[in-house]
């Protein structure tokens, strides 16, 4: 599996068998995807930032909120974390994404906003590879996603959605949930290519450089 971040929460992954991009953003948000081809596309919110499908190329399947979803022997099943935060208002509906693939467990996060719930958490369980938000401004700031670190115990952490020279949000920097994870700074790497073999024994923080 090939693992490329193109900006925001907008994920490229490669496997064998599909192209997989997710929560597709628009030049707005500071960033260029490029126009990738995907066979699949997963969108977790309605928000503009993270459902811009003419943003991508092909006639992929769109995977749109909580259910079960399959295409060229991948896996994905959505998983609702809206909150009702009292007094008849709600938070704006957002779909977390637990994709199989190449026998590997990923878990994309979206615009996640509140740590999950003990079933969300179970749904989530096993996770290989989470996709975070960081950088609040609406989703999870530094110490809530550590704490959603904590609760479902991946295997490799990426974060996204968090300050970079390119964003045009009001976000934190990655480097406060590095402080909040304990571990020291670490260097964004292109890209990532992943399999079962080369997953660490324990819960390890990577950083992608966004596409340029």
């Amino acid at each position: 599996m090939e693992l490329i971040w193109l900006g925001h929460s907008c994920f490229r992954l490669r496997s064998r068998e599909a192209a997989i991009v997710t929560d597709p953003c628009p030049r707005s948000t500071g960033y260029s995807i490029g126009r990738p081809t995907a066979d699949i596309v997963t969108v977790s919110s309605s928000h503009p930032d993270h459902s811009y499908l003419a943003g991508v190329a092909g006639k992929p399947l769109v995977v749109w909120g909580p259910g079960e979803y399959e295409r060229a022997g991948v896996l994905i099943t959505g998983i609702s974390t809206r909150r009702d935060k009292g007094q008849g208002s709600t938070e704006a509906k957002n779909a977390a994404y637990v994709i199989e693939a190449e026998n590997l467990r990923i878990c994309h996060l979206g615009r996640l906003s509140q740590v999950p719930t003990s079933e969300q958490a179970e749904e989530m369980s096993g996770v290989d590879l989470l996709l975070i938000p960081v950088g609040g401004d609406g989703t999870l700031d530094a110490a809530a996603a550590a704490e959603t670190v904590s609760l479902l115990e991946p295997k490799l952490v990426i974060p996204m959605n968090y300050a970079t020279a390119a964003a045009t949000g009001k976000l934190e920097a990655v480097e406060r949930f590095l402080r909040e994870m304990g571990v020291p700074p670490v260097e964004p790497q292109p890209r990532l290519s992943l399999n079962r073999s080369s997953l660490p024994s324990e819960t390890q923080v990577s950083l992608l450089d966004y596409k340029r």
